[in-house]
């Protein structure tokens, strides 16, 4: 699951380097980007971001679609990934041999499908024979229709013209789609990013669900983190989708449909629902008349309605476990407000000073000094951010210690949040690498792309990536203070761990009369 790439991140940032923030932020100011960065809404409500950048002849975009994992219709959990599957799998002019023809036989395909669910859902429980005969017409028809695809042709295009980093991310709030290429292939760029937006085609959508199933068997099945993560947030949340598989039930995945993929296109993927960013060696007075001939073809329609589903407040402390023959971890999450939270910086000072590296509290304190942890780390927020999430915390045990030991040492250093003020120089750090942090990533074309994407979508204007220096600045001691003392509290508390369990020992065999068990005769 992908939840936001913060403005703050919890990699190690170098103080120093954060030092020569604020002389660069005024080279890099709002006025100089507002200068440089021209925005435009076209008729059908998507908006395009043109940010011209001219140090190197490339550009790098990103599409944000306001649509994740959490906007799955109940019942199809997974829709959102499978979907982003589908978005490389061509259009009606890309990866395909005849596209009237395949368009006929996807239909057929549809069909049969519809029929092997059909016969799966009867009341009276399926005829096997039929049910055997109908699954033999399904691979009949995708065989059928396979014949018209030319596998990889929508990433191959892209990537024998230059794209590099080409990729795509469905997080529980949103889907991403993103690449670099050399500035002279704009215009293919724009023809193939809008196509697949508006021309969607569900070609090989089954071998895809097989894919994603097997993805979910790696990412969460057979893997005991991921299987005890899923039952965490299923354990945190009672009414929000966010406590929903993200990749997807095995029930419901196995079960999607290619209509219902296009229904969640229909849906969500018009124009009023996606901002595109362009950032690199381009002119907007130059290009804009192109991308909007080619990005007007994407679908109008009225954005979709907020989500209303709101978690309920948290009562009781909630723990869940499981025993696996693997190394034990620990995690807890308290519930805390989304992004847009007054104190949404708070947080991130939080998590700074909790986890920054090796001069971080929970790092000196479970790693250095008391050696019982690998690692120790805080993060928020979880799992995702444009409703109300989790901020978490998590210790990985060395051999020795227990789950329990975590806890109880990860609780010791939040009672010093709640009851001593954090130092000058652990406050005057976060906010320095606050500025580091932003500074990196407007250094970088596809990072200012995907955030001024990210900004616009979220506040509905990209200036508010700089308005965030601002709330870091009026972070104090007493911030920090007051939201530890009402957050991090048992009753919001939901914890979960991993305890090792043994091999189970092999049976001795049984004495035989007469003799000693495996006595050589």
């Amino acid at each position: 699951m992908t939840a936001r790439v913060s403005l703050f991140p919890l990699g190690a940032a170098a103080f120093l380097a954060g030092a020569l923030a604020v002389p660069l932020l005024r080279a890099q100011d709002l006025k100089s980007f507002e200068q440089r960065i021209t925005t435009k809404v076209l008729p059908n409500g998507l908006t395009i971001l043109i940010c011209e950048r001219p140090e190197a002849p490339v550009f790098s975009y990103t599409t944000f679609v306001d649509a994740g994992d959490v906007n799955d219709p109940s019942g199809e959990s997974g829709l959102a990934h499978m979907f982003e599957h589908l978005a490389f799998k061509g259009t009606t002019e890309i990866g395909t041999k005849n596209w009237p023809d395949e368009k006929i036989a996807l239909q057929k395909v549809e069909q049969a499908e519809q029929d092997v669910e059909a016969e799966r859902r009867n009341p009276l429980g399926p005829d096997k024979q039929k049910l055997a005969q109908l699954e033999d017409a399904f691979k009949k028809a995708q065989a059928d229709a396979q014949q018209y695809v030319v596998p990889n042709q929508f990433t191959e295009v892209a990537e024998r013209n230059g794209a590099e980093g080409l990729n795509a991310s469905t997080g529980l709030d949103e889907t991403q789609y993103f690449w670099s290429m050399p500035e002279n292939r704009l215009e293919l760029w724009a023809w193939l990013e809008s196509s697949r937006l508006a021309e969607t085609v569900p070609r090989e959508f089954y071998k895809e669900r097989d894919v994603v199933l097997e993805e979910r068997r790696m990412r969460t099945d057979s893997n005991p983190i991921g299987r005890l993560l899923e039952q965490f947030l299923a354990t945190a949340y009672v009414a929000h989708p966010y406590g929903r598989s993200g990749i997807g039930w095995p029930s419901e995945v196995s079960q999607i449909t290619a209509t219902e993929a296009m229904d969640f296109h229909k849906k969500f993927y018009v124009g009023s629902n996606l901002v595109v960013s362009v950032v690199g060696d381009v002119k907007a007075a130059a290009i804009l008349p192109m991308l909007e001939k080619y990005f007007s073809k994407v679908p109008a329609g009225p954005k979709p309605l907020l989500m209303t589903t709101l978690e309920p407040k948290q009562f009781a402390e909630k723990t869940v476990f499981i025993r696996e023959q693997s190394q034990p971890f620990y995690i807890e999450g308290y519930h805390r407000g989304s992004y847009k939270d007054p104190d949404d910086t708070v947080y991130d000072a939080i998590s700074d000073i909790m986890s920054n590296g090796r001069v971080s509290r929970l790092y000196r304190s479970l790693v250095r000094d008391q050696q019982i942890a690998a690692e120790a780390q805080g993060f928020s927020p979880y799992p995702g951010d444009k409703f109300a999430g989790l901020f978490a915390f998590y210790a990985v045990p060395l051999p020795g210690h227990t789950p329990q030991e975590m806890a109880a040492a990860i609780h010791k250093e939040i009672d010093k949040l709640k009851s001593t003020d954090v130092s000058d120089e652990e406050l005057a750090m976060f906010k320095t690498r606050a500025r580091a942090d932003l500074l990196r990533g407007l250094a970088d074309n596809q990072g200012l792309s995907q955030a001024l994407a990210e900004y616009q979508t979220r506040y509905g204007d990209w200036r508010e990536l700089f308005n965030q220096l601002d709330k870091v600045d009026k972070v104090t001691k007493a911030d920090i203070k007051r939201v530890a003392n009402q957050v991090f509290v048992a009753s919001n508390r939901t914890s979960a761990w991993i305890e090792t369990q043994a091999p189970a020992q092999p049976e001795k065999p049984a004495e035989k009369a007469g003799g000693n068990a495996g006595e050589a005769r």
